[in-house]
């Protein structure tokens, strides 16, 4: 298997795993994909100029798929209508996460789509929560591109730097991942405190 993955990271095929790999965690947020741009990334510091992946391309192509994902999941969430609505209704959860989305986006707060994106699940509950509430889309979509680039150029910067610091071995990817894990964690944490009253 790590032959397989080796060969994998190698090629050109890896910013296709890496973009769909990050589009479909909005729908499926247990899917490695921080793992895998770290990984990659790791790989594009241990090579040369002209090996694949390149960092830049790898960054770009972590962060549009992002956006794409965002994007789609906020458009079923549209569209969703009265079911989504009753869903979202039953879980006590989604539906205080909605409001303060809500909240958060009219007063220009959109730093909540930015945390979130770091936040385990948070990325999934920011986007269909807009785009079950009817959010604008103008209001939105830069909100989450920033949130996408942010992401995709941490990701990327902690795997090559752990890479150049560490060598590039799976010493470096695990505290890489480590350091990802650990911004999702305080993301998360963030994300739960209450508001401030003034």
């Amino acid at each position: 298997m790590p032959e397989h993955l080796g060969l994998l990271i190698g090629s050109p095929w890896i910013y296709a795993v890496v973009a769909l790999s990050v589009l479909l965690d909005v729908f499926l947020p247990v899917l490695p994909s921080g793992v895998l741009v770290i990984t990659a990334a790791t790989a594009a510091a241990a090579g040369t100029a002209a090996d694949v992946p390149d960092i830049l391309a790898l960054t770009l192509c972590a962060a549009t798929a992002s956006v794409l994902g965002d994007l789609l999941a906020y458009r079923l969430a549209w569209r969703g209508g009265a079911r989504l609505d009753r869903a979202i209704s039953r879980s006590r959860r989604l539906t205080t996460a909605q409001e303060r989305l809500g909240a958060a986006i009219a007063r220009g707060g959109g730093a909540l789509v930015v945390l979130a994106r770091f936040a385990p699940a948070g990325r999934s509950v920011v986007s269909l929560g807009a785009g079950a509430a009817h959010r604008r889309a103008r209001d939105f979509l830069p909100w989450s591109a920033l949130a996408g680039l942010t992401w995709a150029a941490y990701s990327v910067a902690l795997g090559y730097f752990g890479a150049h610091l560490l060598g590039a071995s799976w010493v470096a990817t695990a505290v890489s991942v480590g350091a990802l894990f650990g911004a999702g964690a305080g993301a998360a944490y963030l994300m739960r405190r209450e508001p401030r009253t003034s």
